[in-house]
């Protein structure tokens, strides 16, 4: 997106500039000798002058913007060249103006009448080309600010985008491993098997370009998530998820925030009928705990240490918040910070 000149402002500051400089011009010409009508025209005729100068500076800037980039040094160079002509140019036209309202004789030629007003020109530019490049700059940092904002929002959606990514192969690659055996066992259990994987793989695909979802639909995820789990497992999985619909209703989570870490709790812990694995989801505050019990596998399994770190990795970026993880003897839970709406972006 291109800069663009902030013209309102620009116009607003000549304005407030050429009433405040003629309302002291007035105040202090008022107390001369000078009649009332004299004072009164000279002080519109400064004012005149102020606001010529000032748009001929908006004007020339419009015209050099076309081509050149405003916070370029072109830009600036090619603006000081010529503002200074046009003012002093300006301030020469008006001095006849002065000499015919101050019923005083003038000439082309009168040498100290000609310099006072060249310099009244040039000091009417330099002042208002200081208030106008504060404006610029103001401008130019808002700008800046915004744009940065906007690469920082494009680089966090595309490493979430990433991150979200490398969660569906490994779920894919578990799936259809349990799934083959399933079908050397039991068919019909295996269709059911289908059923919640297409449910669980449906919402996937439906949430997944959003950063963002409600409490309630990833929840919504993990039930079918573990109906393959218990299909898988049976009794041996024990799993409570203790949330009340107020909770569920109005709170939001990062995308498949939740899915992974029960994925963890199975893939790092033994499980059978007589010792089952026990997650528990539940509210403590404004966190969500997702805990197991710890029943450690003897054999170290092989990770690919996308889970926990992908999860803490995606919900800095996105929330700005650090996802707390205790590891006790016998209890393993993982904290993570409820968002109050969708647009709880960090």
């Amino acid at each position: 997106m291109q800069e663009k000149l902030p013209l309102r402002r620009l116009t607003q500051l000549t304005w407030l500039q050429t009433i405040i400089i003629g309302f002291i011009f007035y105040l202090v010409a008022s107390n001369t000798d000078r009649p009332v009508h004299h004072t009164i025209a000279y002080t519109l005729l400064t004012m005149s002058g102020i606001l010529l100068v000032g748009y001929s500076d908006i004007v020339l800037m419009i015209f050099l913007a076309k081509k050149n980039p405003i916070s370029s040094k072109k830009f600036s160079f090619l603006r000081r060249l010529s503002t200074y002509p046009i003012s002093v140019l300006i301030y020469l036209l008006l001095r006849p103006a002065f000499g015919y309202f101050g019923d005083i004789q003038w000439s082309f030629l009168e040498i100290g009448s000609f310099f006072a007003f060249v310099g009244s020109g040039l000091v009417v530019n330099t002042l208002i080309t200081l208030l106008h490049d504060s404006v610029l700059l103001y401008e130019h940092k808002m700008y800046s600010e915004l744009e940065l904002a906007r690469l920082h929002t494009a680089n966090a959606e595309a490493m979430n985008l990433a991150l979200k990514q490398q969660i569906h192969p490994h779920f894919l690659f578990n799936a259809l491993n349990t799934l083959k055996a399933l079908y050397h066992k039991d068919t019909q259990v295996a269709d059911d098997y289908i059923v919640h994987m297409a449910n669980f793989l449906r919402a996937s695909i439906y949430h997944h370009s959003a950063n963002v979802s409600k409490l309630k639909d990833e929840v919504n995820l993990c039930y079918d998530y573990l109906a393959m789990q218990r299909i898988r497992f049976g009794s041996a999985v024990d799993c409570r998820i203790t949330l009340a619909d107020e909770t569920l209703d109005n709170y939001y989570l990062p995308s498949f925030s939740l899915q992974p870490l029960l994925e963890n709790a199975f893939k790092h812990n033994n499980f059978t009928l007589e010792d089952p694995l026990q997650v528990m989801i539940s509210q403590d505050g404004d966190r969500l705990v997702v805990s197991n019990n710890i029943q450690k596998k003897k054999i170290k399994v092989m990770s690919t240490n996308y889970g926990l770190a992908n999860l803490a990795e995606r919900y800095r970026l996105w929330s700005g918040d650090e996802i707390i993880i205790k590891d006790g003897q016998d209890k393993f839970s993982v904290s993570i910070k409820l968002l109050d709406n969708e647009h709880s972006n960090h």
